[in-house]
């Protein structure tokens, strides 16, 4: 046998392996983001503040859908962690092949899903008709191409359950810059507009999901992915599911509880949205830290909770937790302070860059709370509890938001900043939910199994 490239997170430094396996994930979904976000500046530079508030409005219809999925591949990471931890090869193998001949299934599903749900889902949050046609030429274009993302996603993901980040990231730097060549020729040199971008997304994630296709088929090692040894394992998809589908739950409720945001923040008009959408979209970029810790920490405890090694699992938790939050406090602090320059990446509009520094100075120090979320969350699902997260996740992102928003606008105010208060109100509530979860149901059962 060649060469593995993958990392058995059972021995060795905690803290080390940790961020060696975060650092490549950290850049690959850095360049992830880069999609969107290289859409979001080309429109908005050269197209204008309507598109820009467009492809800025779509964002939540798309994660609904994304993060659903997403929910499926941290299920089926989770397994195939257990797995190889466990050194199980033949099941290890079998999970593979059950993961992609479900993943082949949901690229028709939210294909034909994404497709006939673009003009209702737009209806529904209220959009305004300068923005309307611009949307919904941009989502139709988009979902045609959808079944590239999802196949990446979860062959990066396996890849991720046997410790390997690199190579995905390799992946995803050669396609971000080919996305970034397509929307300038498409929107410059075709003068294409927004459906330009759209175009420019999908041929990208073409690509990448055809290298990632070829890299598994054609390894050498225990992930290979065999075409004729496809199948749909009931015992093991039951496994999956039954981490994978609360937390897929949990993120389309989540998802769609932002939906209603949007929605509120609609009606301030296009040049808040533009500003709502330029601030999402660094926001996204601050957590990325805490998404990749979180996903090392559902992989480093799934290996060992594998290995049985439940100590080395807790030790992994608290190190993944403070290195997120420290981190994402020091981000946290540059944005603030270059609030204004960096919305004017977005936009040049004066209106545009009022209200997305407005959004960045009152929201930007909340993230630490959501990192602990998320990192917390991400460790749970890697000892196979991922109901827990969910209804706390749903109970604080959706039940507590939205109560918030109706009453924060029906009987306070309603202004652009208490709405965009909306976010930080869910993620303060949910941290303290997780944290009293995590060490009521698992922290003091360690601690009683190590005395």
């Amino acid at each position: 046998m060649a060469k593995t490239t993958t990392k058995d997170m059972t021995e060795g430094s905690i803290i080390r392996q940790i961020i060696m396996f975060s650092l490549p994930l950290m850049f690959g979904n850095i360049f992830q983001m880069l999609y969107n976000t290289v859409d979001s500046i080309v429109v908005g530079n050269f197209v204008g503040k309507e598109a820009l508030a467009a492809v800025g409005s779509t964002t939540m219809i798309v994660n609904m859908l994304v993060f659903f999925f997403n929910g499926f591949s941290i299920g089926a990471g989770v397994v195939i962690s257990r797995y190889f931890g466990a050194k199980e090869h033949d099941r290890l193998h079998k999970a593979i092949e059950t993961t992609m001949a479900t993943t082949f299934i949901f690229c028709v599903l939210f294909t034909i899903i994404g497709t006939l749900g673009v003009v209702p889902m737009l209806k529904f949050m209220a959009t305004p008709d300068d923005v309307m046609n611009d949307a919904t030429i941009y989502l139709k274009t988009y979902f045609l191409g959808f079944a590239g993302l999802l196949i990446y996603n979860m062959g990066s993901g396996i890849l991720r359950a046997v410790g390997d980040t690199t190579r995905p990231l390799m992946f995803l730097i050669l396609t971000s810059i080919m996305n970034i060549i397509l929307d300038l020729f498409f929107v410059i040199g075709l003068k294409a507009g927004i459906a330009g971008v759209a175009y420019a997304t999908i041929i990208s994630q073409a690509i990448s999901a055809i290298l990632i296709l070829v890299l598994l088929t054609s390894a050498n090692d225990v992930y290979k992915f065999v075409w004729k040894d496809i199948t749909l394992d009931p015992a093991i998809l039951k496994m999956i599911f039954m981490v994978g589908l609360p937390a897929g739950i949990q993120s389309v409720i989540t998802a769609f509880s932002n939906v209603f945001v949007q929605s509120y923040v609609n009606h301030f008009g296009s040049s808040c949205m533009a500003g709502w959408s330029s601030y999402n979209k660094l926001d996204t970029f601050i957590m990325l830290p805490m998404s990749s810790m979180a996903m090392a920490a559902t992989t480093f405890v799934s290996q060992n909770m594998g290995a049985g090694k439940k100590e080395r699992a807790a030790r992994g938790t608290r190190t993944t937790v403070l290195l997120a939050s420290v981190i994402t406090a020091i981000i946290a602090l540059f944005l603030y302070v270059f609030a204004e320059p960096a919305i004017r990446l977005f936009s040049q509009d004066m209106s545009v860059v009022e209200y997305g520094a407005l959004f960045i100075h009152a929201n930007v120090f909340f993230l630490i709370a959501n990192c602990v979320n998320h990192t917390l969350a991400g460790a749970l699902r890697g000892r196979g509890d991922s109901k827990g997260p969910m209804v706390i996740m749903i109970l604080c992102f959706v039940v507590i938001r939205q109560i918030y928003l109706f009453v924060v606008t029906r009987y306070v105010a309603n202004t652009a900043l208490l709405v965009g208060l909306g976010y930080p109100v869910g993620w303060v509530s949910c941290c303290i939910v997780e944290v009293l979860y995590y060490r009521i149901k698992w922290a003091r059962k360690i601690e009683m199994a190590a005395a």
